[in-house]
């Protein structure tokens, strides 16, 4: 009798498959790829923007579970979190471009 190796990463989209808690799609959370010519530029401008929209939910949902009207407070919590790990890493990217800018500098030609 011969026994095939489970594969622990079958049929998983992302972190938490295809959805993500309260229905989120998490396809639209992956950083689009240039396909038109854009450069590193606009994809930063992506991911600005991506960050912006996952602060605006996570303060809409604070707004909401502050007023009462948010039923599933873990919702918040998931979404803040989220927030929270874009910013670091918006954070990160910026803080090893300067320091690549800086770095550059000190290049003797």
């Amino acid at each position: 009798m011969s026994t095939m190796p489970i594969d622990p990463t079958a049929g998983i989209v992302g972190p938490l498959g295809p959805t993500g808690p309260a229905g989120i799609d998490r396809s639209t959370l992956a950083p689009a790829a240039p396909t038109d010519g854009a450069g590193f530029g606009e994809l930063l401008l992506d991911g600005l923007d991506r960050l912006e929209g996952l602060t605006d939910r996570a303060d809409g949902l604070a707004v909401d579970a502050a007023t009462g009207r948010l039923e599933n407070v873990h919702d918040y919590t998931i979404a803040a979190s989220e927030a929270s790990v874009a910013t670091q890493l918006t954070v990160a990217v910026r803080n090893k471009a300067v320091e690549a800018f800086n770095e550059i500098l000190r290049m003797q030609v």
